[in-house]
């Protein structure tokens, strides 16, 4: 299964995401989009295959989101120039697989994107069970 994962290792969801992929057997592409940041088309196209709009993938907290005023009435083309300028500003982490694109807040949100069959137990960082000790999601 071909996966990528859009990622920021500094971000616990991230991380929590990226082992999670990993736990199912599947070697994801990862891109640190903030050293190697997708272009605005790339970001649109994104944003489409989500079925939600731009401004879900924006994130407020610890970014320039107030001071840039991106709570305003702003076009796409011009929060695209913002997280062009300003790449924290892309909320993650983001998941393209055969199965769907999504934002995986909460990081056990990945699930809904990988194989579900054969699960194997799985707590996150803080210790917080994913997956029990019976192979189930734990919602």
């Amino acid at each position: 299964m071909d996966v990528i994962i859009y990622h920021n290792p500094a971000c616990g969801t991230s991380r929590n995401a990226l082992e999670l992929i990993r736990h199912t057997g599947v070697e994801p592409h990862v891109i640190e989009y903030l050293k190697t940041p997708p272009s605005r088309e790339r970001i649109a196209d994104l944003a489409a295959r989500t079925g939600g709009s731009l401004r879900d993938l924006l994130r407020e907290k610890g970014t320039p989101f107030a001071e840039l005023g991106l709570a305003e009435a702003l076009s796409d083309d011009q929060l695209l120039g913002a997280v062009e300028v300003h790449p924290i500003l892309l909320n993650r982490p983001i998941v393209v697989s055969p199965l769907g694109v999504k934002l995986c807040r909460p990081s056990e949100a990945v699930l809904d994107l990988l194989p579900a069959e054969n699960l194997k137990p799985f707590a996150k960082e803080d210790g917080e069970v994913v997956i029990d000790a019976d192979g189930k999601r734990v919602r």
